[in-house]
């Protein structure tokens, strides 16, 4: 079923491909040649879809071919289990299949927010002739999330403890299991997205809110998705990684990102690192980390600075970044003020000025 309910001038698309049924919104499929415009693919974060990317696309001049995937268990395409011990793979090759299908021309621009910048690195690392650029919107680190504990994204633990799916908050999970439209709870889905998703002092327009809270509620969750599965560990805080569902896809047991440094100097796309400076998700002392809850006292019996301190998310991106550039590649970072993880919804003119410089 696609959706009735895009804005103007952005279509609603589903297509079967080898591995999943997708949905997907687009815009123009112009005559990219003569028009002299790209393609760019837009792959939204966890807990969230396509439509956090639909006013970008309606925004976006129209000799450009712009398409928004709902990735597995993320919006209406379909829900599939995730294989955890494959890293990112199974929404890497979820997108490789998508792009087969809808006959995309390489090269193309590949925009990732949050865990989808981790998938468009995924991407890169593995097709980096299929890349012309690469926009990292407030992307999750190299080295995943959780368990790290320097810039070399060292694990505090051999087994990785402290991070996936069994550091959810389920009072969150349950609301979205729930479909919890109202925002009574601290950690209702809707106080997540007026809190976190965006810096607090960012108003929405009413309709879009509720659009964009339907786009975490369509979310499948359970241990093969949204958060994973959970085991128990002897070290802090007492959980590691399981095998399947999202979060243990991107802990650092088995998202290791760093790999994009590898990339032949020929074939390295250039790097738009695009991030909002409070950014309470994606952060050096991210309010979803353990290892921050830990030093503000919410979790007890934390180890202390030296075993588990707040991983250094930003730091470590720059770090891999840096590294980057020496091995032949380029980047920028781009960063701006009083805006939150989502900063194609709190300042979409200033991030479609950036976004064009890239397609320019």
């Amino acid at each position: 079923m696609t959706r009735d309910d895009t804005l103007a001038g952005v279509d609603s698309r589903r297509i079967e491909t080898d591995r999943l049924e997708t949905h997907f919104l687009e815009t123009s499929e112009s005559d990219l040649t003569t028009d002299g415009g790209e393609t760019v693919v837009f792959l939204h974060g966890n807990v969230s879809s396509s439509r956090f990317f639909e006013d970008v696309l309606l925004e976006l001049p129209d000799r450009h071919r712009a398409i928004a995937p709902d990735q597995r268990g993320h919006g209406d395409s379909e829900t599939k289990p995730v294989d955890a011990t494959n890293g990112l793979g199974d929404f890497e090759a979820d997108l490789n299949a998508l792009v087969g299908a809808l006959d995309v021309d390489e090269p193309y621009v590949l925009v990732g927010w949050s865990i989808g910048g981790g998938v468009a690195m995924r991407y890169a690392i593995d097709h980096p002739e299929a890349v012309a650029a690469l926009v990292l919107i407030n992307p999750l680190s190299p080295y995943g999330f959780g368990g790290t504990k320097d810039v070399d994204g060292t694990p505090c633990f051999d087994d990785y403890a402290g991070a996936g799916g069994g550091t959810a908050n389920w009072e969150f999970v349950s609301s979205l299991q729930h479909r919890v439209r109202d925002g009574t709870a601290a950690v209702s889905p809707r106080n997540i997205l007026r809190t976190y998703y965006v810096d607090p002092t960012h108003d929405f327009d009413d309709d879009r809110e509720e659009s964009y809270l339907t786009g975490m509620l369509d979310t499948a969750t359970g241990d093969e998705n949204y958060p994973g599965s959970t085991i128990e560990s002897d070290n802090w805080p007492g959980t590691a990684p399981g095998d399947t569902g999202v979060n243990n896809a991107i802990s650092p047991k088995y998202c290791r990102l760093e790999e994009i440094t590898g990339i032949d100097p020929a074939d390295k796309p250039p790097i738009t690192w695009i991030r909002g400076d409070t950014d309470q998700i994606v952060s050096n002392a991210s309010l979803f980390d353990v290892g921050t809850l830990g030093r503000m006292g919410h979790l007890p019996e934390w180890p202390g600075e030296d075993v588990f301190p707040p991983q250094p998310m930003v730091d470590q991106t720059r770090a891999v970044l840096e590294t980057y550039v020496d091995r032949g590649g380029e980047y920028e970072e781009i960063v701006f003020g009083n805006t939150g993880h989502t900063p194609h919804v709190e300042v979409p003119g200033d991030f479609l000025d950036r976004l064009q410089a890239v397609l320019g």
